[in-house]
């Protein structure tokens, strides 16, 4: 059965961005597709060190526990990632994160080639398009594909458990969840 690892950069227990990711899990389920939630919280992420050791070890010497996750997206179909949007922009765990997950691929058996997923922020008041475009530039270059919704892939949220609140948000994320769903399908025909 296809498969789509969902990867929150959230570090807290209760995260808005886990509950969007949790939305977009039952709208990629819908479509016959099996997901899993991970997340970034409590590790300690490394910026990728340009060792290159990845290309003769196959992961990364780095130990993080992000070789765990490399681990299952490279047995994945699809992949979305979350972030909170801090400071204008996506935290930087989760952009070290995808820098090495990218290394890796292309460093080995390019294993995101043809991927399907795409990014989704959240924030508070602003900063989620610079986000979204910085977590795009990963897609792209590792031969990804990104399905559309009916907006960019962006919930407005403050407090914990805010996120629900809106709907606009939540309903482009449910179309996006879909639509991952349905392009896997179609590319597993």
């Amino acid at each position: 059965m296809a498969k789509v690892i969902l990867l929150s950069g959230s570090p807290r227990a209760n995260s808005n961005t886990v509950d969007i990711l949790k939305v977009c899990s039952e709208a990629i389920e819908s479509q016959g597709v099996e997901t899993e939630i991970l997340t970034l919280r409590g590790k300690k992420i490394q910026s990728c060190i340009a060792c290159g050791k990845c290309a003769e070890t196959k992961n990364c010497v780095l130990n993080d526990g992000l070789d765990e996750i490399i681990t299952k997206i490279r047995e994945a179909d699809g992949f979305i990632p979350a972030a909170p949007v801090y400071f204008g922009t996506a935290r930087g765990d989760i952009m070290a994160a995808l820098q090495r997950i990218g290394k890796v691929s292309r460093g080995t058996d390019k294993f995101l080639d043809w991927m399907v997923g795409g990014p989704i922020t959240v924030a508070r008041r602003g900063g989620q398009t610079i986000t979204l475009q910085e977590m795009t530039m990963f897609f792209a270059i590792n031969g990804m594909i990104i399905p559309g919704s009916n907006y960019w892939n962006m919930v407005f949220a403050g407090p914990e458990g805010s996120a629900k609140e809106d709907e606009e948000g939540m309903t482009t994320i449910k179309i996006f969840g879909e639509n991952v769903g349905k392009l896997i399908n179609k590319i597993k025909e």
